[in-house]
Order: C-alpha cells, then structure tokens, then sequence
C-alpha cells in the first residue's frame, strides 16, 4: 500500500471562525487572482486550505509564492472535484465553511459582511452572499435565494461557489454525493433547504461578497448531462415522479426555443 502523500503546508491555525477552501488543478494563471483576493479580507478571523489535484504547470510554485497566506496545502490525484472538496471538509476547522475555487474571487470585505449576519443572527445555518457571476456571453447579480423555486429550479440562489457559506456541523453532515459528476452542488442545496429544512439568510444586494468566473468545471458539461443528473437529484430525493417529469420537459422547451430565438 502506497503512503499517503503528505501536505506541502500544514500550519494549524487555532478556532478560525471561517475556512476558506479552494479547489485548483492545472490553473497557473487564476490561482494567483484567488488568493489575491483571500489576503485582502478586512476580516481575519479564517484559515486558508488550498486542495491542488497533482498540477503539471506552475500552479503549486505560484501557490508557494503566497505560502505566508495558506494554512493548509496539498497536492495529489483525486478522482473529481467533489472529491477535493469532501477534502478540504474533512481537513477545516472553522465554524462556517466556503469554497473559492480557483479563478473566483472574495471582495475584501465579504467575511465581514457575512460575519455581521451569523453573528447577530445565531440560529442561521446558512448565508447566500451576493456575488456577480460571470457567463460566456453575459455577467448577472444574483442575489438572495428563494427557497420555494429550488423544487421547480436549481438556479433559486447565488452560486455555490464563493457566495455559499455553510455551517461546518452541517457540511460534515451531508458533505458532496460524488455519485453525482457534475451537479452535487444542486443535491446539498436540495437536502438543506428541502430535507432537512435549514435555516439560512442573505446578504443585501449592494453587499456583494465576490465573483464567479466563467468557465469553470460546471461549463464544460453539456445542457443534456446537467439536465439527466439534476434529473437523477430529484428523484433520489424523492420528488414526486410527476412534478419531475414536467420540469424535465419543459427544460427541454426552454432550451430548444432558446437555440431557435
């Protein structure tokens, strides 16, 4: 049996009230804009773990060049990026856990903003931050979410990614499905919000705690694999088959009108 791989950083930082996780693999230039962005929070309250999936380019010597700032790094083969992540949760310490994955980026004061709310708001499991999220041929604000079209629609909310922060009870509850290729994300948020009925809430529009880069992991699956799995989420969570059936067709509607106009 092969050792295990140990980490390259491992510098335990005592009651964090934040983790901070970021996934990269192979992405020499968007990791230095990332962690850019984690070393100008206002709020310093937080660890930093980096989960690197055995990167070929000059990822790890650009990561290493901002070794100060990380409290955890490791780079091995994994077997997808709801791997790394289940990773990175394992590893956390913090109280509330969030994801800036490599090329996303945290605005300076968006661990304060976020602070502000669980803190005067102490039952909250969850905070949707709002974020810019940047398309291929457009860029939108989303903020807040509406926990009521999640059962209808997977876009109820600001992205997982950078504007979804997490109690850690509850990530090492459920953590990601890695069943699940490209749409995990979507099966937390069903079980939290629906299943289990999680209380969270949001940041003000004009707050906005980050960006969402284009052409991330989720951009390269194709619209019919992202429609069979989220398929697959609600029917593993027992939605009712009828109420499936429709939001697939009409998902098949809306794309084809959207190719035709």
């Amino acid at each position: 049996m092969k050792n295990k791989k140990k980490p390259i950083i491992n510098i335990i930082k005592k009651n964090p009230y934040f983790s901070l996780i970021t996934v990269v693999k192979n992405d020499e230039k968007n990791i230095k804009t990332t962690i850019q962005s984690i070393k100008k929070q206002t709020f310093k309250n937080f660890e930093y773990i980096i989960i690197d999936g055995n990167s070929k380019d000059k990822t790890i010597e650009n990561i290493l060049a901002h070794k100060k700032s990380i409290n955890f790094l490791i780079s091995e083969n994994d077997k997808g990026i709801y791997y790394a992540m289940n990773k990175g949760i394992k590893i956390c310490k913090g109280e509330v856990v969030v994801f800036v994955n490599s090329g996303d980026i945290l605005f300076p004061n968006a661990l304060k903003y976020v602070y502000e709310i669980f803190n005067k708001k102490r039952d909250l499991d969850f905070v949707f931050g709002t974020v810019k999220r940047n398309y291929t041929n457009s860029t939108i604000l989303k903020f807040g979410f509406n926990k009521k079209k999640l059962l209808i629609n997977f876009d109820f909310a600001t992205s997982h990614s950078t504007g979804f922060f997490l109690k850690r009870k509850q990530l090492n509850k459920f953590s990601f499905n890695t069943k699940y290729k490209c749409s995990s994300d979507y099966d937390l948020y069903f079980k939290l919000l629906i299943t289990n009925n999680l209380k969270g809430s949001y940041t003000e529009k004009n707050k906005m705690v980050g960006e969402v880069m284009s052409g991330g992991f989720s951009s390269k699956i194709s619209f019919f694999d992202h429609l069979i799995e989220e398929t697959k989420i609600r029917l593993d969570n027992k939605q009712n088959f009828f109420i499936v059936s429709i939001i697939f067709v009409n998902a098949i509607l809306k794309n084809f009108l959207k190719k035709c106009f």
